[in-house]
């Protein structure tokens, strides 16, 4: 039998299934673009031949992930150049003569610690951020994610030590909040309560938490998941207390999650999926509500793993026994309400 690289479209199409709900309006409000990654681009063409797959893609929030950033000129105004670019691929998803997936928003990147050094530096980026974005940017993300073992992980962040806990980086958190702007966190599992008492001590900003806290499971902690879920599980009941805070479901199939797929013979379907993860799901669910839960895709990271319209499936059984209130939240309403997408 033919073995395909996995990732690539030849593996992920072995898997094919029949769009459930394919009607219903979806908000993808979490995913990349970029040049040369994982061995290939997403760009614009790659991105549509993922959301035209069949669920009703309507909008889309593109997240900061450090591409086609300035290189010249001040280092804290280069994240600009990942602004100026996707900005430009939004206006072309706008002018599109195809309905296609629009690129609704932008979460741009900013060194929040700014704020504890040079406010003004901060403040400079964030108005040329708004201006460069054309009205398009709704948050920031600075990644606080950092782990002991970098080694065993296939996407690395060189966070400093205790970036939560930092007062510049709370700082920025306030001047954002300020500006009407949302937070986003990528961390790991191991630091969920250093998100929790941040999400404490800045009440006042709204804050996504990215893909469950990432519950890393290779390397180290590769034989640790029930240990990791225990404690997740009470990690994300307090953090659920905290009313400024909303969760995106997703992001889940990374490799470093450790589940395995991006190393198979073939990509899971979405019952296999389910069958694996759906605790992890119904858990958030219970405890954030449908009001305050968005899924997401983190394409392309998770096409490592999995296809872009098996993955929505996924979602759409999981929550198949829901409300229409509840499942246009999940689907549509919590990403258009916490990243005000309203026309």
């Amino acid at each position: 039998m033919t073995q395909f690289e996995p990732g690539t479209d030849e593996w992920l199409n072995q898997v094919q299934e029949d769009i459930i709900d394919p009607e219903r309006p979806i908000i993808d409000p979490h995913h990349h673009l970029w040049l040369k990654r994982f061995n290939r681009d997403y760009v614009l063409p790659q991105l549509w031949a993922d959301t035209n797959s069949g669920h009703n893609i309507v909008k889309t929030i593109f997240m900061e992930c450090r591409a086609f950033y300035l290189r010249e000129g001040p280092e804290h105004l280069r994240p600009l150049g990942e602004t100026e670019f996707v900005t430009q691929l939004a206006r072309e998803s706008r002018e599109s003569s195809k309905p296609q997936a629009l690129i609704a928003g932008i979460v741009a990147h900013a060194d929040l610690t700014l704020a504890g050094t040079n406010t003004d530096q901060l403040l400079e980026l964030l108005q040329r951020h708004r201006d460069s974005s054309q009205g398009l940017l709704r948050g920031i993300r600075h990644s606080a994610a950092r782990d002991p073992h970098p080694k065993d992980l296939l996407i690395v962040s060189a966070a400093p030590p205790y970036l939560h806990g930092k007062e510049s980086f709370r700082s920025g958190l306030r001047i954002l909040a300020a500006q009407g702007l949302t937070y986003d966190s990528w961390h790991y599992h191991h630091q969920n309560q250093d998100f929790l008492e941040l999400a404490q001590a800045v009440p006042e900003c709204t804050m996504i938490l990215d893909h469950f806290g990432t519950p890393l499971g290779v390397g180290v902690y590769r034989h640790c998941r029930d240990e990791i879920f225990q404690q997740w599980q009470q990690d994300m009941i307090e953090l659920a207390k905290c009313p400024n805070v909303s969760a995106k479901l997703g992001g889940l199939a990374m490799p470093d999650n450790g589940f395995g797929w991006d190393r198979a013979a073939r990509p899971p379907t979405s019952d296999e999926l389910i069958r694996q993860q759906q605790h992890y799901y119904l858990h958030m669910l219970h405890c954030f509500g449908p009001q305050r839960c968005m899924f997401e895709s983190n394409f392309p990271v998770d096409r490592l793993s999995v296809n872009y319209h098996v993955l929505w499936n996924a979602f759409k059984k999981m929550t198949q026994d829901l409300s229409e209130a509840d499942k246009h939240a999940l689907f549509y309403g919590t990403a258009e309400k916490v990243y005000s997408l309203q026309d």
